[in-house]
């Protein structure tokens, strides 16, 4: 990487310049991509030597978790309580809510177990939007053409066109849960649903509340789980394993309880897994903007059962990650900051994007120039700047009124976004890929279904802003759904872990070390050994579940 220009000798640039001079870039997006992007390059791919996936391409680091042995042997869950409900999920974001509130209104019986507490998950983090096509100047079959092209063409048709035409019917369904979205102001269209158009659309169908929508959609999501009476939340409750049968179903999981530091066996009619992403795993050493709970635990637990995976090699890298100070680094400014005019400079005062194109396309751009030598450099920490100033002097009043959080951002940051531009740089954002899923959710493995980020086949190899919050509402009803019809169906009673000793023979003939454990369950930094932890647990701890809340 070529040395970047001092951050004071861009400043003194950026504030003697009128508005920045756009310089045109001719390179195919391809190219850009192929050149710049994360995904690619020398190191960026390993194959995987176990399991469905054999011999497919995998980002290096998430290899090494896929590809570990269990947290836990069956002398683990000796004396371990036993639970059965109809349908288990784990998960307590936006797609784990919405599966647990349909199968419970349909008569299941619902535990719902999160790694951290209810709601703490990606979908609070989620501040420019959803995506629906509920305008005169839209439609599904563009909201379609959309996403395909925004995914290289990689996502699977049936799952994009059934995630579109749910669109209209999921707004309908939150503003009837409660859901707060931005009206249009003033004259005959006062009353009407705001929309904005995000980067890589061909029409405006953004549906947003200010700049924190996913916050304000888990507020509602919280609230109606908490009334649902079907559905038991436990919180700081983790899934470290997932039980299989003698046929090799999905019957269930292990719980480990973080208060009580004890295991618990669940076992359930049907799964449902809606655990997040990768983002804490920081892959390629990249900030990342995702929770503290992000460490591909679902992934992990599905593959080992058996669950075929799709498009591990591909990974989005948000465009507008803080990039100073560095104790806020992969911080996420919202998209919506670029909807509404933001502008993207480098050292030299030039704009070098457009900063509506594809996320991964203007990531790669800015990743260019930090690596050709116009990236800011301020206290080691490198960069471009999101001209803000200028937003706010073209729309007075709209950091105050629209953008709330970037405010608060800036707050921390320590300076007035008004008079100062943020310094940014590709932050860590969203898993791409994930477990192949039919039209329910439904998995390889019978009786398993994965939603939301966890899942793949949506997005394709990049994901349109305002998609996800679609998608984990979509797939998350729809799964919990079909996992309600088990209802009434037989739970197994030998349900066990059998498929981790098949697990480990496979390592085994592999050459792949047994020493190596997984799910993660916390960031490397965290300092949390799960089988250390389980060591120093309670004698009794096999009547935990009274207390589990």
């Amino acid at each position: 990487m070529k040395g970047s220009i001092p951050y004071e000798d861009a400043r003194r640039r950026y504030k003697a310049g009128a508005a920045p001079a756009f310089r045109e870039d001719a390179t195919p997006v391809q190219q850009l991509l192929q050149d710049w992007h994360p995904d690619h390059g020398a190191n960026a791919r390993v194959p995987l030597a176990a399991g469905v996936n054999r011999g497919d391409a995998c980002q290096p680091d998430l290899a090494r978790l896929l590809q570990a042995n269990s947290l836990i042997d069956d002398i683990d869950l000796a004396g371990a309580q036993l639970v059965t409900t109809d349908v288990l999920v784990i998960g307590g974001g936006g797609a784990g809510c919405a599966a647990a509130l349909t199968a419970a209104r349909q008569g299941a019986k619902v535990i719902l177990a999160t790694k951290l507490r209810l709601g703490d998950s990606n979908t609070v983090m989620a501040e420019g939007g959803i995506q629906a096509a509920v305008g005169a100047d839209d439609s599904p079959q563009l909201h379609f053409e959309d996403t395909l092209r925004a995914g290289h063409h990689c996502a699977e048709p049936e799952l994009v066109a059934q995630m579109v035409m749910d669109g209209p019917d999921v707004l309908r369904w939150l503003i009837q849960l409660g859901m707060m979205f931005d009206l249009e102001e003033g004259g005959p269209m006062g009353g009407k649903l705001l929309r904005k158009k995000p980067g890589g659309a061909s029409a405006a169908r953004i549906h947003s509340y200010r700049d924190y929508t996913g916050l304000e959609m888990m507020r509602v999501l919280r609230e109606a789980v908490a009334l649902e009476p079907g559905i038991s939340v436990w919180n700081r409750c983790p899934a470290v394993e997932l039980l299989s049968d003698e046929r090799g179903r999905c019957a269930g999981a292990v719980i480990y309880n973080l208060e009580w530091r004890s295991f618990v066996m669940v076992r359930a009619r049907s799964m449902i897994l809606a655990t997040g992403g990768t983002g804490r795993l920081h892959l390629n050493r990249f900030p990342t903007s995702n929770h503290y709970g992000a460490t591909a635990d679902g992934l992990v637990l599905a593959y080992r059962l058996g669950a075929r995976l799709r498009e591990l090699d591909s990974f989005q890298y948000h465009p507008t990650g803080i990039a100073y100070p560095p104790h806020l680094a992969g911080g996420l400014i919202s998209e919506a900051a670029r909807s509404a005019g933001a502008k993207l400079v480098n050292g030299v005062g030039e704009r070098f994007v457009d900063e509506l194109k594809a996320r991964d396309v203007v990531a790669s751009a800015i990743l260019r120039e930090c690596g050709e030598g116009r990236g800011i450099e301020r206290n080691g920490q490198v960069g471009v700047f999101l001209d803000t100033p200028t937003l706010e002097m073209e729309h007075p009043g709209i950091l105050e009124k629209r953008l709330v959080t970037l405010r608060h951002l800036a707050a921390r940051c320590g300076h007035d976004p008004a008079a100062e531009p943020f310094m940014v740089y590709p932050t860590l954002h969203y898993q791409n890929g994930g477990v192949d899923i039919d039209k329910d959710g439904a998995t390889a493995v019978e009786g398993l279904h994965c939603v939301g980020e966890l899942s793949g086949g949506i997005h394709g190899r990049n994901r349109l802003m305002g998609n996800a919050l679609l998608d984990i509402l979509s797939m998350g009803r729809r799964a919990g759904a079909k996992a309600a019809e088990s209802a009434g169906g037989v739970i197994s009673g030998r349900a066990g872990i059998s498929h981790v000793y098949d697990w480990q023979r496979e390592l085994t003939l592999a050459g792949l070390p047994l020493d190596l454990r997984s799910p993660l369950l916390f960031p490397e930094y965290a300092h949390f050994d799960l089988r250390t932890d389980a060591q120093m647990r309670p004698s009794g701890h096999g009547r935990v579940v009274a207390g589990v809340r």
